[in-house]
């Protein structure tokens, strides 16, 4: 898929990001009781609607070929 705009990049980074990036590897590492779960469960939970809203954000810019593209 050619590459459309830039906001069509940023869309396809983010959604990558919440699609593919395993965070487990960073769990083992910040994780060691069960406030720091806690703490690390609420902080990936906010980082993904973040991430999710940057996304968002962007749908209505996407190509009008593309398949996740909305109408504003």
């Amino acid at each position: 898929m050619r590459a459309g705009s830039t906001t069509h990049v940023e869309y396809e980074i983010f959604k990558h990001i919440i699609d593919k990036v395993d965070l487990s590897e960073i769990y083992e590492v910040m994780v060691l009781d069960e406030v720091s779960k806690d703490r690390f469960d609420k902080g990936a939970t906010n980082a993904v609607k973040l991430i999710r809203n940057l996304a968002n954000r962007r749908i209505h810019k996407l190509p009008k070929n593309h398949v996740d593209r909305v109408e504003k």
